[in-house]
């Protein structure tokens, strides 16, 4: 059993981010379903989990990135990644306040990571997410982000722990939760607690695992007993703590999963809550702000009498904007008056949720979606007709934008191709929210590029759609895969001790060959692989490898195997010298 944090650092910091990422890809579709308010689009769970997922991308990024492998970055540089890396990939309303959030906790525990940095550091992540919000709302995330931190601050004194903090800020947010239908009366009326708050309790919830080593009791530890919400999976709130009946709730509660009774509106007006009836603005519009303090002061200001939904978190120059409008161009052009925009993202409320605003010709019927390890297979992969995300040497894409590739595809019906066993769930996750926009999307479970380029070889947009997956699923499934890598130290691996410097040949994952150079090594992973039979070698070089191995290679096995051909293809910047596939 790992030992058990004393105070939050680097690892713990880490440990959380992936528990939080588990937690709401467990918990994502409930929360999106439960999603009413500001705008009932149903995308605050995928929004929190791309957030989520993009802070724990940079995490491991800094533990990537950190060259003795003995000792664990330090705590500052894994906080700081954190809240950066939910800066940038923030979604949404939810996502762009728990990134402030998680800014707001990174700007004390930078500094320790004990108890009493722990209660500083709720108590300052709530105050800098209610600064955020041009008109904050009771009943909301910020009202569960407070209750936390007050919750937390009250555990203070002379048995106050680590561990104490952390289970009293967990029951402080789950109580407030259960509190948001009274709160915020379309809760109420649907039936529902407050989705963002949902979420934020999903992640205090793996602060609690990350630092006790077990997952919170789900419901609070309070003298009145235990609140029923959401996360029991019994009925959704209907007593909040004490026992008093929350105005417009049966005293019963409503079924689970906060699904609102036939007849209660879920569709309400945008964060300053008009009357009923009133349509709330047309676009959400997001962007990334390059630009000083007084640019964005003056930016809130004229972003405010645009529109509503207005949260601007950041500092140090560098901004995340979210609004929702009416006129799209204008928001877009105070960010340029203002600084540098970027990653401009407009959204359509009308239209089906998520999709980008554009003017676009008729969507194709079938489109293939393709990760690559290098610009080369890129060109090839786009001359097969297919639409690339590359994933560059330490920096595998994220869930957004494995979707913002199914967008630009513009078809109605997706194969996507991951081509590595690691973005698994990435691409599960991407895959079910191109479905929740009618996209209708086959996930290929592709482990290597060489799979892809076999899958794709075979694609037939002319026939059916479950007949083609099926032979690309086929095809893949056929193409045992390799690839050889160089041993960054000295390691045990199931071929044996093998040294900083040496050569390993991975057959299917595993290391299979430990060799001196790479013309040796890829000589001996080919005549393993093809012991087995084989009808088709492709070898894919990177960047600097010589076109003298392939014509090695090739006259390797056209004497070795008379009825086996070669394919060679040129990889570019890729993060191995040398992907194999037989088929």
């Amino acid at each position: 059993m790992p030992q058990l944090p004393d105070d939050l650092n680097a690892v713990a910091v880490r440990t959380w981010c992936s528990l939080a990422l588990e937690a709401l890809g467990r918990e994502r579709a409930e929360i999106d379903a439960i999603n009413v308010y500001p705008i009932a689009d149903g995308d605050t769970g995928t929004n929190l989990y791309l957030t989520v997922e993009s802070a724990a991308a940079a995490v491991e990024a800094v533990f990537a990135a950190h060259e003795t492998g003995v000792t664990a970055p330090a705590t500052a540089d894994a906080v700081r990644a954190m809240a950066h890396g939910a800066l940038i990939g923030a979604r949404g309303n939810s996502g762009t306040i728990l990134a402030q959030l998680l800014r707001g906790m990174a700007g004390v525990l930078a500094d320790g990571g004990d108890a009493a940095h722990l209660r500083r550091a709720l108590t300052r992540a709530a105050d800098a997410a209610r600064r955020a919000v041009a008109h904050p709302v009771e009943g909301t995330v910020l009202t569960v982000a407070t209750a936390a931190a007050e919750a937390a601050e009250a555990a203070e004194g002379e048995e106050s722990d680590l561990r104490t903090v952390v289970h009293a800020a967990y029951d402080g947010a789950l109580a407030a939760l259960a509190k948001t239908p009274e709160q915020l009366a379309v809760l109420g009326r649907a039936g529902v607690v407050d989705a963002g708050g949902r979420g934020l309790v999903a992640v205090l919830g793996a602060l609690v695992e990350t630092v006790t080593g077990q997952a919170p009791v789900r419901g609070p530890r309070t003298a009145q007993g235990k609140v029923p919400t959401p996360l029991d999976g019994g009925s959704v709130v209907g007593l909040p703590v004490g026992g008093t009946p929350v105005e417009g709730v049966p005293a019963g509660g409503f079924p689970a999963g906060g699904v609102p009774e036939a007849g209660v509106p879920v569709r309400e007006g945008p964060l300053d809550c008009p009357e009923d009836g009133v349509a709330g603005p047309a676009f959400e519009v997001i962007y990334l702000l390059e630009a000083g303090d007084e640019q964005v002061a003056r930016l809130r200001t004229r972003l405010d009498a645009l529109g509503d939904s207005l949260v601007v978190v950041g500092g140090d120059g560098l901004w995340h904007v979210h609004v929702h409008v009416d006129d799209a161009g204008a928001a877009v052009e105070a960010g340029v008056e203002a600084g540098r925009p970027y990653r401009i993202r407009i959204t359509h409320f009308a239209t089906e949720s998520g999709h980008d605003l554009r003017v676009q010709a008729e969507p194709a019927q079938r489109a293939v979606v393709v990760v690559v390890p290098g610009d080369g297979l890129a060109g090839l992969c786009t001359e097969a007709g297919a639409t690339t995300v590359i994933a560059r040497p330490g920096e595998p894409p994220a869930s957004g934008e494995l979707v913002d590739a199914i967008r630009r595809a513009h078809a109605r019906e997706v194969v996507l191709l991951p081509n590595d066993a690691a973005l698994r769930h990435t691409a599960a996750a991407a895959a079910e929210q191109a479905r929740s926009e009618g996209v209708r999307v086959a996930l290929v479970p592709t482990r290597a590029a060489v799979q892809g380029i076999a899958a794709l070889a075979v694609h037939e947009p002319d026939r059916g759609f479950d007949e083609d997956v099926v032979a690309m699923t086929a095809a893949a499934g056929a193409t045992r895969y390799a690839e050889l890598a160089v041993a960054e130290r000295q390691s045990w691996t199931m071929a044996g001790i093998c040294q900083a410097g040496d050569i390993l040949g991975l057959i299917d994952g595993d290391v299979a060959v430990i060799g001196a150079d790479v013309p040796a090594t890829a000589r001996t992973v080919l005549d393993r692989m093809l012991a087995a039979g084989g009808e088709l070698v492709t070898l894919v070089l990177g960047e600097d490898v010589p076109d003298s191995l392939a014509d090695a290679l090739e006259e390797h096995v056209r004497e070795g195997y008379l009825a086996v051909d070669t394919v060679v293809y040129r990889g570019g910047h890729q993060r191995a010298p040398l992907l194999i596939g037989v088929e």
